[in-house]
């Protein structure tokens, strides 16, 4: 009897540590889809649907397994032990080779998704001999759903930052590793196919085993791979992947598999994003910087003497601490990040507008592209009317707005939510031979500024006062003038201003032309 209540006990044990498992499966795979392919909620949307679809189709076939139940719940664990465990670095490996990376996430998906699915049924099957339906099933499924939150806790404070894509899956291999293993030395006389299944369990022992030890050379070699530059730096953070490569005596940095800078232009971006602005507000003494956290347009900013205080919000802590110690950033962007004019908080842009009680003289949003739907709120008419009510009178908002060339619609609605939420707006362009064709979009607090008069102005600043090594009064000139077609009513009139309720930004951005670049 004691022996029965035992396999009962480690029963439910081993469902609570396949419940955790089974949930941090779903959300590597969902991050690794995320960060290889882009579009984070599509592809969290797609992996998880997936995967709870595949343990229907699980549940569905454990009915086939009418013997050996134990025998299978065993192999079952081993089989998730392989292909949690090898999930990044197939993804990284595949990712180097061929660009269908997402068919190959989402078979991933599927297998272990159907492999988890089996697991509950056969609990419950093994474990009707030792109690009543009622409670049997209750408690299993209690167990499995505990272990679903300890799973995601664990993913997001401890496996995400500190083990990364890299150890990770590792670490999930290694549970269900332990799970048959416990089931094995507990209850080995109860195994059927005794050989059988102790030869594939010293195979996936040996598996974990290398597999942990040439993880990171692995996970190095398909990243290396992606980016045709050294990696010289790469770290996954809660929120997002950062790379840094070299390549002679440039330096690149990346954000999810995206160009964010190179030093080869970076001023083409950064000084149009920040002096335009700065010599139109009527006041720059108090500057708020949302994104930026690379510290390059703190820089700018902090050209001007009369600058007195400068608030950066980036909602990374890493991204921001590392250029405000890395070596190589504190070379790039001139130790901005440690200048005692500076207030760094890591926060959400929005969520940090709507708590702050500040008023600026220039606001100047550095924020990524939007190409994701959880973007959308940081390009509404709601956000920059928010925004708008933290200007001072004469103050001036600018925004990176994407290409103007590759995704002309996009650009054209970020201009038209400027207006709607009460601005006063002047867009311009610049060629990065890195990036392409880019835009900007300066918004002007009072409405009653005709935009003519805006160009009129920023066309006679000659820049000369600031230490510039690209922006001057000739260049500026040509940045706020368009080709024809481009900047026009009947374009304007095609397309809708972003709300937050209808974000057609995010459907302008998708449908443009980025694979010509």
């Amino acid at each position: 009897m004691y022996r029965f209540r035992n396999f009962g006990v480690i029963l439910k044990i081993s469902i609570f540590v396949t419940g955790f498992a089974g949930i941090v499966a779903e959300f590597v795979l969902s991050t690794l889809a995320t960060y290889l392919i882009g579009n984070a909620i599509f592809q969290w949307t797609i992996v998880m649907s997936l995967m709870l679809f595949a343990m229907g189709v699980g549940s569905r076939i454990s009915r086939f397994f009418r013997f050996r139940l134990l025998d299978i719940f065993v192999l079952t664990e081993l089989a998730l032990s392989i292909l949690c465990a090898i999930s990044a670095q197939l993804a990284y490996i595949l990712a180097a080779y061929t660009n269908y990376t997402n068919f190959a996430i989402y078979v991933q998906a599927f297998l272990i998704g159907s492999l988890i699915g089996l697991e509950i049924p056969l609990v419950i099957r093994i474990n009707e001999k030792f109690e009543e339906l009622r409670v049997n099933i209750s408690t299993v499924m209690e167990k499995d759903y505990f272990g679903a939150l300890f799973g995601g806790l664990v993913f997001a404070f401890f496996a995400l930052p500190y083990l990364g894509l890299t150890y990770t899956p590792i670490l999930l291999g290694i549970i269900n590793f332990i799970v048959a293993s416990l089931l094995l030395w507990q209850f080995f006389h109860l195994i059927e196919r005794k050989i059988f299944i102790t030869g594939l369990y010293s195979f996936v022992l040996i598996f974990l085993v290398l597999l942990g030890v040439f993880a990171k050379p692995i996970i190095r070699y398909g990243e290396q791979r992606k980016y045709r530059d050294k990696i010289i730096y790469s770290k996954q953070t809660i929120y997002q992947k950062i790379v840094m490569t070299q390549w002679k005596d440039y330096y690149w940095l990346y954000i999810n598999g995206q160009e964010q800078f190179s030093t080869y232009d970076e001023e083409k971006y950064h000084e149009p994003l920040v002096h335009p602005a700065m010599q139109l507000s009527l006041d720059i003494t108090r500057v708020l910087i949302l994104g930026g956290g690379d510290g390059l347009a703190l820089r700018e900013v902090l050209k001007y003497d009369e600058v007195e205080s400068v608030t950066v919000v980036d909602i990374d802590p890493v991204m921001t601490t590392l250029a405000k110690e890395h070596p190589l950033l504190l070379l790039i962007n001139d130790g901005s990040m440690q200048s005692p004019k500076v207030n760094i908080i890591n926060a959400d842009a929005a969520e940090f507008i709507d708590e702050d009680a500040s008023l600026y003289g220039v606001i100047i949003i550095d924020l990524p592209d939007p190409d994701t739907i959880d973007l959308m709120h940081v390009y509404s008419e709601k956000f920059y009317t928010t925004l708008r009510d933290h200007l001072i009178r004469g103050g001036v908002m600018v925004t990176q707005a994407t290409s103007p060339y590759f995704s002309k619609n996009a650009f054209l609605s970020i201009i038209k939510t400027i207006r709607k939420a009460g601005y006063s707006v002047l867009p311009y362009h610049n060629q990065i031979p890195t990036m392409g064709e880019w835009g900007w979009v300066i918004g002007i607090r009072e409405t009653d500024i005709k935009e003519k008069q805006i160009k009129t102005v920023i066309m006679k600043k000659d820049f000369s006062e600031i230490k510039t090594r690209y922006i001057n009064k000739d260049a500026m000139i040509s940045m706020v003038h368009f080709g024809k077609g481009i900047i026009d009513e009947e374009a304007m009139e095609k397309v809708e201003a972003n709300t937050e309720l209808n974000a057609v930004l995010y459907r302008y951005y998708l449908s443009g032309s980025w694979g010509m670049y």
